[in-house]
């Protein structure tokens, strides 16, 4: 009767027994956010305040988003990518979908009191609210609830911490929304230098610090942008960050261009192998982080921009103003400006085979529309998007057009009036519909649904409720994609300590400078002055920064101080402010800034505004710039001729090359060793003979460059931009053409063109300098 009793115990339990077996994953909850662990499947995060639950399948774990108690296709991690797209796209809401498309305006974390990206708690400013830096603000919660937006442009973090509890409450908020669709964070670049940052091997910081576009692409040497690129996902990925706003792969044919320094230099082909390495680098997980086909939870979406090229704005204007709007191509040159995309972006060497979406510029590319013979920005061009993008070249990924484009401009000279280049006499609706039907899926700096979803309808009339809903579900898709293969919508979540220890950890700090030292250029090196000899007594003038507007028109002080941090320096040499006590001057200037070719004051005196884009420091005036333009128009101008013939310009910072003159008169013959941040090609004739040895960097901190003077770092690095040898050569090249200006010839009979570059043997001649030039 015992071994009975016992065997009917035994029995009882072998359901219970069978149904822990069946189980196949567990949880752990830290504050609000459960974790999952699925034995042999995909981990997942959600919040217990969102309302999902999760459903067991097969013994494993599924988020139930819609809370509908099934489990849907989209929410089946087991699923291809484009099946579960495919699905959720169907169930969404027209306005759900409208939405989806929309790419908010920038955001900074917490929200700023005033100006263009304000923000506020509770109906008060950030400090007088009581809130915490990583709250959602009032803006932030109407445009992600009320206008379903899901793709948000992060700005400002006070911390990788904050960034990640931010991202946390924003998922949690989102999950408990409607279908349960995630959050799809951005970022411009955001690795840039802080110049007067001091770097050891211990440093740790709130993310790692690298060069500059053209500082990278100074390298010659994809494999250094691969492994940044790598380095900076996982930072990104760490602050909530899923898409990155980069990289800018447009050819620098135009040297006046105020977007050159964003990009990796003039060279098709050293820009196309710079931007396949870079989106390796962010698209490609690895390892454990992998989920399918490279993509994973170290993957970041790259959006490579600006197609079809934005470097050939004339007379180097940009087209964020509308004294920029038009792209020119005399030299007839279009097809180079996409080399960087369809045999770079669109060639990746990785699993994931092509760049995630593309950002068209706000540029009418002037008379290549071939077929349709349009004049109007490339957001709105069916022949730059459709014909080339999609159908030519067959890219099938999201395609976001660049910030405001369909706003009303409200002035040819305002950094945030809209960009509606070409297209300004139809409503804000019918050009969301127009964007639409050239072949876009995104509207970049809008938050708001209503002008989608009345594009929407301008679409219904025109072809039909199917036709229509075909044309959203196809962006929706392509949107969608982009969420499922990054692994959000099974774990959006982060852990705040963890981010902690990856952004800016020791290990990518040093990546980060190695390549900094890696990206100076020496372009002289008169008897081998350097490298410097330490504890030498040297002579840093200051540097004088007058009053003017910064690239989005806000004001910037007067300013007179050291250019570079003078606590780094007395680190290599002892510092006098006598010139007679000195061994060495050091003197560090900025690239000549003269504006951006247009003069406001100009205008209002009765000329037409538009003046010289200079790169030489002393005044210049353009005897040789052509009579008439080749493009011109707005409907905010009485007059087409945007010709600045006859005017003159002067560098906003003429008093650096004061610094270097004067120095060589104070030093009486003593080395002056000249530092050149370079935004810009320039022309060195004004000062060249007063210095004796040359450094150009593209955005590193202090240190590297004195770690280079002093030869704690050989100088490697190679022009990735010619040199003009005068402001003619500049106004004879066209704008569309790469390599076709007469370069420099320094007193030492190097010429400073794409490529050069010296090291402390002489000119350096190596396998980077055969490749890229031999392709000239």
């Amino acid at each position: 009767m015992a071994n009975q009793l016992k065997l009917i115990a035994l029995l009882s339990l072998l359901p219970a027994a069978a149904a822990v077996a069946q189980t196949k994953w567990t949880e752990k909850k830290v504050d609000d956010i459960v974790f999952v662990t699925n034995t042999g499947g995909q981990n997942l995060g959600y919040s217990t305040a969102s309302g999902v639950k999760i459903l067991t399948i097969d013994g494993l774990a599924f988020k139930d988003l819609n809370k509908n108690g099934k489990l849907d296709k989209y929410e089946d991690w087991r699923l291809p990518v484009d099946v579960r797209a495919k699905d959720l796209a169907s169930k969404m809401s027209v306005e759900q979908i409208a939405g989806l498309m929309l790419y908010s305006r920038h955001q900074p974390i917490p929200a700023a009191p005033a100006g263009p990206f304000a923000g506020t708690y509770n109906g008060k400013v950030f400090a007088e609210s009581g809130a915490k830096p990583y709250d959602l603000s009032d803006q932030q919660k109407q445009f992600l609830e009320k206008d379903n937006v899901r793709h948000v442009l992060i700005t400002s973090v006070q911390s990788p911490e904050i960034a990640a509890q931010w991202n946390n409450n924003a998922q949690a908020f989102v999950e408990g929304l409607g279908l349960g669709i995630p959050n799809n964070n951005s970022s411009d670049p955001r690795h840039g230098t802080v110049a007067t940052a001091e770097y050891n091997a211990g440093a740790g910081g709130a993310i790692s610090m690298w060069p500059g576009s053209l500082g990278l692409a100074a390298t010659f040497d994809p494999t250094v942008v691969e492994g940044f690129g790598h380095i900076a996902a996982l930072e990104y990925r760490a602050l909530g960050i899923a898409t990155a706003l980069s990289p800018q792969v447009d050819i620098a044919t135009e040297p006046r261009w105020a977007r050159v320094s964003g990009t990796f230099g003039e060279d098709p082909q050293l820009s196309a192998d710079m931007a396949r390495a870079y989106i390796d680098g962010f698209q490609t997980s690895t390892g454990d982080k992998e989920i399918t086909g490279g993509w994973g939870y170290g993957s970041v979406n790259a959006m490579v921009k600006h197609w079809p090229g934005g470097g050939a704005g004339e007379g180097g204007r940009d087209a964020h103003y509308g004294y920029g709007k038009y792209a020119v191509y005399p030299g007839n040159n279009f097809k180079q400006h996409l080399i960087p995309f369809t045999e770079g972006a669109f060639k990746l060497s990785g699993k994931t085979g092509m760049a995630a979406s593309v950002m068209p510029y706000y540029t009418i590319s002037f008379n290549q529309d071939s077929k349709n013979k349009e004049n109007v920005a490339n957001n709105y061009n069916s022949y730059i998007i459709n014909d080339l993008l999609r159908k030519k070249y067959k890219y099938d990924g999201v395609v976001c057009t660049d910030w405001l484009v369909t706003g009303d401009e409200t002035a040819v000279d305002q950094f945030l009036s809209g960009k509606s280049w070409g297209v300004e006499g139809l409503s804000v609706a019918q050009r969301h519909y127009k964007v639409l039907m050239a072949g876009v899926d995104q509207f970049g700096g809008n938050n708001e649904v209503a002008p989608v979803t009345a594009a929407y309808q301008i679409g219904v009339k025109e072809h039909g409720e199917v036709f229509m809903r075909a044309r959203f579900e196809q962006s929706a898709v392509r949107l969608l994609r982009n969420i499922f293969r990054t692994g959000l919508f099974e774990n959006p979540y982060l852990d705040a300590e963890a981010s902690k220890s990856i952004a800016g950890n020791p290990e990518f700090m040093k990546a980060g400078y190695q390549a900094q030292l890696k990206s100076i250029v020496m372009l002289k090196n008169k008897h081998n002055v350097l490298p410097l000899i330490k504890n030498k007594t040297v002579y840093v003038p200051k540097q004088f920064t007058p009053a003017g507007r910064n690239f989005l028109g806000m004001e910037t002080p007067e300013k007179l101080e050291y250019p570079v941090n003078m606590e780094t320096v007395k680190k290599y040499f002892k510092v006098t402010e006598n010139p007679d006590e000195a061994d060495y001057a050091l003197v560090f200037i900025r690239s000549p800034n003269s504006g951006g070719g247009y003069n406001s004051q100009d205008a209002k005196n009765g000329g037409t505004g538009y003046v010289p884009i200079s790169l030489q420091y002393g005044e210049y005036t353009a005897n040789d710039a052509r009579a008439i333009s080749i493009a011109g128009g707005d409907p905010l101008e009485k007059f087409t001729n945007r010709t600045y013939k006859g005017k003159s310009a002067t560098a906003i910072n003429v008093s650096d090359l004061g610094m270097v003159t004067n120095t060589y008169a104070k030093m009486k013959g003593k080395p002056v060793i000249v530092s050149v941040n370079m935004a810009n090609p320039m022309v060195f004739s004004e000062f060249e003979k007063d210095a004796d040895a040359i450094v150009v960097d593209f955005g590193v901190q202090g240190q590297a460059i004195l770690d280079l003077l002093t030869g704690n770092s050989e100088p490697s690095a190679l022009l990735p931009l010619q040199m003009p040898t005068n402001m003619k050569t500049v106004e004879e090249q066209f704008e569309d053409v790469p390599h076709d200006m007469k370069c420099y010839v320094d007193e030492q009979g190097n010429t400073y063109d794409f490529g050069f570059g010296l090291n402390w043997k002489g000119v350096i001649n190596d396998a980077r300098t055969v490749k890229y030039k031999k392709a000239l």
